[in-house]
């Protein structure tokens, strides 16, 4: 008998994730891709390191996969749960997919806008290249925020915008020459400051409101999944609740340090106090900022289609009122 590849995707997902985890049973494995190598992953990162999931009867396989192809995976079905931003639910959510994010862990742009260091203002952006990550992402958005800062359009001003893909490559682009300009997270922008790079635009400091990282799932997996689900988002919320304790400092600056790569005390130093200067301590999605996702998607041509969408139909927010009248929040304060 021929069994469709849909089928077996199928069947898979029901042998792993369908049944709920029982006294005794092995921990329950699911696949959780992140879209992007940055501070705002250490609560999964660290919930994982410090046997949070496990707790929880879960066994995370934390897997990175750029945001948008991640956001494909999800509607592939191959992926069950992903750490991604607000763009790529309202992409996927126009496409035809029942996604909500659940969790918010970064509710605010909080991107470097850097450029080498011949570019000394605005001015000497004009006809150059600028480097954005995957086209409807954070990262890109930020980009288009940072250039409206500084009074520049694209078009206009003849910038060329390349997608060039993720952090590390942004980076490496940026040192190369290949581009002139590109938004980097700050934790991962600050390696370059040293090399005379400079500083266009911190948006972290215009506080610009948006829903950025967060966990997702399709409405379907969570009707299907919900235990599942909630201890997914139980031990993430246990996870910012640990990297909030003064007293987890070395850990956590560590644990960055070995996700993030940096082999510099004064970089992880950074790394955390950003961390936990963003990390909201109710990590719950923001209805403002992922109106402002929608809003920016539809004035920059990203998503003609994100305008016919409502902002708190691409959130989930009954895990975080549960945690909230459960007093489960206060109990990890």
């Amino acid at each position: 008998m021929k069994v469709s590849l849909k089928s077996m995707v199928s069947l898979w997902f029901f042998f792993m994730f369908a049944m709920a985890p029982v006294y005794g049973a092995e921990p329950t494995k699911v696949l959780i891709a992140h879209g992007a190598i940055s501070n705002n992953v250490e609560p999964l990162w660290i919930a994982k390191e410090q046997g949070i999931f496990r707790k929880y009867n879960i066994e995370p396989e934390l897997v990175f996969i750029i945001a948008g192809r991640a956001m494909q995976a999800m509607l592939a079905g191959q992926v069950p749960v992903g750490f991604v931003g607000g763009t790529h639910v309202v992409n996927a959510n126009t496409s035809g997919g029942d996604f909500a994010m659940i969790l918010g862990l970064e509710n605010t742009l909080d991107y470097l806008f850097l450029a080498k260091p011949t570019i000394k203002s605005p001015e000497d952006l004009k006809g150059k290249k600028v480097g954005i990550g995957t086209p409807a992402g954070s990262a890109s958005l930020a980009t288009y925020v940072a250039l409206d800062h500084l009074g520049l359009v694209p078009r206009r001003d003849n910038i060329v915008l390349l997608g060039i893909g993720g952090v590390p490559e942004r980076m490496a682009a940026l040192r190369s020459g290949t581009v002139d300009a590109t938004s980097l997270s700050p934790e991962i922008g600050q390696q370059v400051l040293g090399d005379g790079y400079r500083v266009l635009v911190d948006l972290g400091k215009e506080n610009v409101q948006f829903q950025s990282s967060g966990l997702v799932a399709s409405r379907s997996f969570i009707k299907s999944n919900p235990v599942l689900i909630e201890n997914i988002a139980k031990a993430t919320v246990e996870g910012t609740a640990f990297i909030h304790k003064p007293a987890n400092k070395e850990i956590v600056m560590k644990s960055l340090g070995r996700n993030l790569r940096l082999s510099k005390p004064e970089q992880m130093e950074k790394a955390y106090q950003g961390l936990v200067a963003g990390l909201p301590k109710k990590p719950c999605p923001s209805i403002e900022g992922m109106n402002a996702v929608i809003k920016l998607m539809a004035q920059h041509g990203i998503n003609t289609k994100a305008a016919q969408l409502k902002a708190e139909e691409q959130l989930d927010l009954s895990f975080c009122k549960r945690f909230e009248d459960s007093g489960f929040f206060k109990s990890l304060s």
